[in-house]
């Protein structure tokens, strides 16, 4: 789908690749940038810095509320009568613990923002989408939502959410033979701060600026799903074919993911 003319809503798109896919759009030709984020100081200054690339609306919302997320909804429709094209792009990674130190606020805000929300979100737009029969909405979830990562066990399973949720629908939307189209996303490691300390030996970790236009391009050309980079296409395929333990001893000890958590601090 085209952005030029769309009304493009993008949630935690204050900062990150969130903020950049904004300008993105704008620079395209998108009609009205929504961005929703918990981050009014972040809003406020993104707004005013993409102001002259075109229409900027930030509304200030807690995606793990649903009531939050209504009154952003309603704030939306109010100010551009309809979204075309949709980002669940808000995420949050909670520390570096393994599992069994894993909290109970810990574990229930992670997957309230990293998979509910997604979803809370999209119901609310993509009614609209399928009687107009028209629209796009873009889930990103990430590479640990096909791979088990340690030290991120939780954040694997919002992000194994996110894949299972935005799959599902699109066939939904394929049976329906709707025109509105749905992407995933998968990404490695983006250096935005969110993954602050983690390191990757053989595959590079992803710079900002490429990881956002990669989703841009598989927006425009309606993909279903894209993954960053591309060799995480053949994740599920290796595991499908090769012994548990090889996979485990190639992908996981072989290439150092099980080792990339060890140093994480995060965004402080």
């Amino acid at each position: 789908m085209k952005f030029k003319n769309c009304n493009v809503l993008i949630t935690g798109g204050a900062s990150g690749i969130g903020k950049i896919m904004g300008r993105m759009a704008l620079e395209k030709g998108a009609a009205n940038l929504v961005i929703w984020d918990i981050n009014q100081n972040g809003l406020d200054a993104v707004c005013s810095e993409y102001a002259p690339l075109g229409k900027v609306f930030g509304i200030k919302v807690d995606v793990s509320n649903p009531e939050s997320i209504d009154a952003a909804y309603e704030a939306t429709i109010g100010y551009c009568g309809k979204i075309d094209i949709l980002l669940n792009n808000a995420g949050i990674v909670v520390g570096n613990n393994t599992f069994d130190k894993q909290t109970d606020s810990a574990i229930i805000r992670t997957m309230n923002i990293n998979a509910t929300a997604p979803m809370l979100v999209a119901l609310r737009f993509l009614p609209a989408m399928i009687e107009r029969n028209s629209g796009h909405i873009c889930n990103i979830a990430s590479a640990a939502g096909m791979l088990g990562v340690p030290r991120l066990s939780v954040y694997c399973a919002s992000k194994w959410a996110v894949v299972g949720w935005s799959e599902s629908t699109q066939v939904e939307l394929k049976m329906a033979k709707s025109k509105v189209k749905m992407t995933t996303i998968a990404p490695f490691f983006i250096s935005t701060g969110m993954f602050n300390g983690v390191k990757s030996w053989l595959v590079p970790i992803r710079k900002p600026e490429q990881t956002a236009e990669r989703i841009i391009r598989a927006i425009e050309k309606d993909r279903k799903f894209c993954g960053i980079p591309f060799g995480f296409h053949f994740t599920r395929f290796l595991q499908g074919i090769l012994p548990y333990s090889l996979f485990d001893s190639i992908l996981g000890n072989g290439m150092g993911f099980y080792k990339s958590m060890d140093n994480f601090t995060g965004r402080q």
